[in-house]
């Protein structure tokens, strides 16, 4: 133990900071060494020799300040449960000690054996509006009872919150058990804190570590749980998740997680989620966590994170599997343990915007997203590349995906807007993903698709007005075409040919481009022809490119302020014409219409 305070003071768990009392509160002091403690315990020398006797002598919003030392001994159960806790607070105050959790133990009791037998001692309870600040709490239980209240039983062996109203803060929370929630704490708003160590004993107890928490900057490494290894049902803001262990969600489950490192985490042999299930992340870090299926994610949602090095043991979706991926980098993860392994980056899920690099499978190195099964897939703007599939088919996605404005290689015939050309990374060999100014991905993307506002960078997303292809968002383009499109057309990248119009049809490059027409040909033009009249209604037909999507105005009175209103929209175009009836229109009003390219 000794060299472990050693580690948790290089952490910064050390001395925690006196609170601010309220006027008129009073403070309580307790010194397990003191020997000769007189209630009401209001000086040193008078000090309660535990904990509990000076909360009883206290009243709401006070202090009890604790010195250094192992306090042990006495309990009290609550609220007419029979699970005894080491130090119960009772009431809206404050528990605190001098030197930080370092010197400062609360310990509870474990059942030699079973551990969780009917003595086990949790070591805190904590009321409504209490807070708890440095001390380390460890060796808790609680026990294995199937009658009364069994989650208040069952649950929190480190420390039981009545809510999330509860403060823990500069506390170490290590090695304690419980057979349901939160092995070391259920509820509660952490900040500051270590929680090591701790686990559930019961196969389906949600959380080894918290559940139903709220964490600021906390770190969660070595607990074990069987659904979330660390956290379950938990909010965790600028936390590390590391080095823990579960069935499901080996770092966390069907919890939400900001500016979060998750790293060396696992699951049990057949596990899923190395790192994260059922999960939302924002600007997260997904590194070298490991499960049989979704070795850094399964079944969740990610925006603006980095997944990186993580492996699928022993089925697919090396980096993430059935989830939803926006602003994402995918990279050098690995599914390759079976003959059927696939998906080394993603298996499944809505890809939008992500760059997928490196990846590893025995086949579809990049992204395995076919449309069929319950779990069907949307791949649009990504860039899909130097991807390795063991078997020498599909290095980089499903032959069949249906792909949209990807980069990738071979050519996707099934979906628009993608080509082969490479992306043009700063630089591959140092893993910077960002595009070079001359890259065929930038302006190259589709608006319509897109989530959020800004790329992984947390740079604008769309710059220069149309959205680049992959994560990262070139910021100063010299030209509002797509440099895929332009290249195509012999145009300058540089801005000079924005507004030229080469085949004097009377739409300029943009128009062109934005329309789907051939800025060469002047018969390619977006127009509408003249309509026709039936019992049926107004048939409305315009010169239209195939695959491109467009919507169809209406207006019946040109003085009006707008004229026109949009009538119906994502109508796909197809080859030469398209058409569309306007079954409203069949009585003498006047009717006006114009398209659009959406």
């Amino acid at each position: 133990m000794k060299t472990y305070w050693g580690k948790l003071l290089g952490l910064g768990l050390g001395v925690g900071i006196l609170v601010t009392l309220n006027a008129g509160a009073m403070t309580y002091y307790v010194n397990v060494s003191n020997t000769a403690p007189v209630s009401p315990y209001t000086n040193w020398l008078k000090a309660a020799t535990n904990i509990q006797d000076a909360i009883d002598t206290a009243t709401n919003s006070d202090l009890i300040l604790v010195t250094n030392g192992l306090y042990n001994t006495g309990g009290r159960a609550v609220n007419g449960y029979t699970l005894t806790n080491r130090v119960a607070v009772t009431k809206p105050l404050t528990v605190q000690s001098v030197n930080g959790p370092a010197v400062t133990v609360i310990q509870g009791y474990q059942v030699p054996g079973t551990k969780t037998g009917n003595e086990a001692v949790r070591c805190v309870y904590m009321t409504n509006n209490a807070t708890l600040i440095g001390f380390t709490l460890t060796n808790g239980a609680s026990r294995d009872l199937f009658v009364g209240d069994v989650i208040h039983e069952q649950s929190a062996a480190g420390v039981w919150c009545e809510s999330t109203n509860v403060v823990v803060s500069n506390c170490v929370i290590i090695a304690n058990i419980a057979p349901a929630r939160g092995g070391g704490i259920y509820l509660g708003t952490l900040n500051n804190c270590l929680i090591v160590s701790n686990q559930n004993s019961w196969s389906g107890g949600g959380g080894g570590g918290a559940c139903g928490s709220l964490l600021n900057n906390c770190t969660l490494t070595g607990n074990n749980g069987s659904v979330g290894g660390a956290a379950y049902q938990c909010i965790l803001n600028s936390c590390i998740i590391s080095n823990n262990a579960g069935d499901y969600g080996g770092g966390a489950y069907s919890s939400k997680l900001t500016n979060c490192t998750i790293i060396g985490n696992s699951t049990h042999p057949g596990g899923n989620g190395g790192g994260v299930e059922n999960s939302t992340l924002f600007n997260c870090m997904v590194v070298s966590n490991s499960a049989s299926s979704g070795g850094g994610a399964y079944s969740g949602s990610f925006y603006d994170c980095l997944i990186i090095g993580n492996q699928a043991t022993n089925g697919s979706g090396g980096g993430a599997m059935f989830s939803a991926l926006t602003s994402c980098l995918i990279r050098s993860n690995v599914a390759t343990n079976t003959p059927t392994s696939t998906g080394g980056g993603v298996y499944q899920g809505t890809v939008i915007n992500c760059t997928i690099v490196s990846n590893t499978a025995t086949s579809q190195g990049g992204v395995y997203g076919s449309l069929g099964g319950a779990y069907g897939s949307t791949i649009s703007n990504c860039i899909i590349y130097y991807n390795k599939a063991l078997n020498g088919t599909d290095n980089n996605y499903l032959s069949n995906s249906i792909l949209n404005y990807c980069c990738t290689t071979p050519l996707s015939t099934n979906g628009t807007g993608n080509f082969i050309n490479a992306p043009l990374f700063v630089n591959l060999l140092t893993n910077n993903y960002r595009l070079q100014s001359s890259s065929l991905c930038i302006n190259a993307g589709n608006n319509s698709v897109v989530i959020g506002t800004n790329d992984l960078d947390g740079n604008p997303r769309i710059a220069g007005g149309t959205v680049d292809i992959g994560a990262y968002e070139y910021q100063n383009p010299t030209s509002i075409l797509s440099y895929f499109w332009a290249q195509q057309y012999a145009f300058s990248i540089n801005g000079t040919d924005d507004s030229a119009d080469p085949d004097n049809d009377g739409m300029n490059n943009y128009q062109e481009w934005k329309a789907g027409t051939n800025p060469r040909i002047t018969s390619s033009v977006l127009k509408l022809k003249s309509p026709t009249n039936s019992v049926a209604g107004t048939k409305v037909t315009w010169q239209s490119v195939s695959g491109v999507t467009y919507y169809l105005q209406r207006a019946t009175n040109l003085a009006a302020q707008p004229p026109f209103t949009t009538y119906v929209s994502n109508l796909t175009g197809l080859a030469v014409s398209t058409s569309y009836t306007d079954t409203t229109a069949t009585n003498a009003t006047p009717y006006f219409y114009r398209v659009g390219v959406q």
